[in-house]
């Protein structure tokens, strides 16, 4: 088991993630930030443009971790109703603040409609999270972090967040290829070197034939203590060779 670390959540929203129309790439580039910053990624929720559904969800992974992050809704249209749903799940009101309005009013100009002036609308309580690419702002309010759901956006707001998040160790990982076997015909040493080391993490993932015709699992061990895992990839690896087993030990 990996040491205890800061936790957090990610909430996606939006019907186009549950209908198929949009692919969701912004659960990875947050796992990946996190991951760089120690802290531990445990939960991730999909939910679709439904007060209830958003507020109940919302209520529940900011009581069970330290962070938690949203993606989608603070558009300027209709059923952009994150901005709501977070003022609701924390029972304050929300409003136009002139700060947000501010930074639209220079993007806009005369063409600041009143669709737009939406995303001026802030909880009470919230602080705004720049945005470098269309300007319009996210917001954190508590340990809720409130970003665009458009990736390009809500990556670019990262570099907002990161400064006002308690770090952690960063997670170390090695990746042992096993090839030319199944996951079966590795699963007894595998567990026994988990068993040998109760503080590393060990997965198992099995691959198919690619355009090489190759085959096998790869054995990734996880930890904060890099020599922990280094020596956790040398046992395993000395076991499966002992097995007549072939391994490549990767990054």
């Amino acid at each position: 088991m990996i040491h205890a670390s800061p936790t957090a959540a990610v909430l996606i929203i939006g019907d186009e993630i549950l209908s198929g129309r949009t692919a969701d790439t912004n659960l990875n580039t947050i796992a990946r930030f996190l991951g760089a910053l120690g802290i531990e990624l445990l939960e991730a929720r999909t939910v679709g443009d439904r007060p209830g559904q958003i507020v109940a969800a919302l209520n529940a992974l900011r009581s069970s971790h330290d962070y938690v992050f949203t993606t989608g809704g603070i558009g300027p249209t209709h059923d952009d109703i994150t901005a709501d749903c977070v003022a609701s799940a924390f029972g304050v009101g929300i409003a136009e603040w002139a700060d947000a309005l501010a930074i639209l009013e220079r993007r806009y100009g005369d063409q600041l409609n009143e669709a737009r002036r939406r995303m001026a609308r802030i909880p009470e309580g919230g602080v705004l999270i720049a945005n470098p690419v269309t300007d319009a702002p996210g917001f954190r309010i508590d340990n809720v972090f409130v970003m665009a759901g458009v990736p390009k956006i809500m990556a670019a707001m990262l570099e907002d967040v990161a400064p006002r998040l308690r770090t952690g160790a960063v997670v170390h990982a090695r990746t042992l290829r096993v090839i030319g076997v199944g996951e079966g015909a590795i699963a007894a040493p595998l567990a026994q070197a988990a068993r040998a080391s109760p503080d590393l993490s060990f997965g198992s993932y099995p691959f198919g034939a690619g355009s090489d015709g190759e085959i096998g699992t790869n054995l990734v061990v996880r930890g904060r203590d890099s020599s922990a895992v280094e020596a956790a990839i040398a046992a395993l690896s000395g076991m499966l060779d002992r097995e007549k087993i072939q391994t490549i030990v990767m990054a």
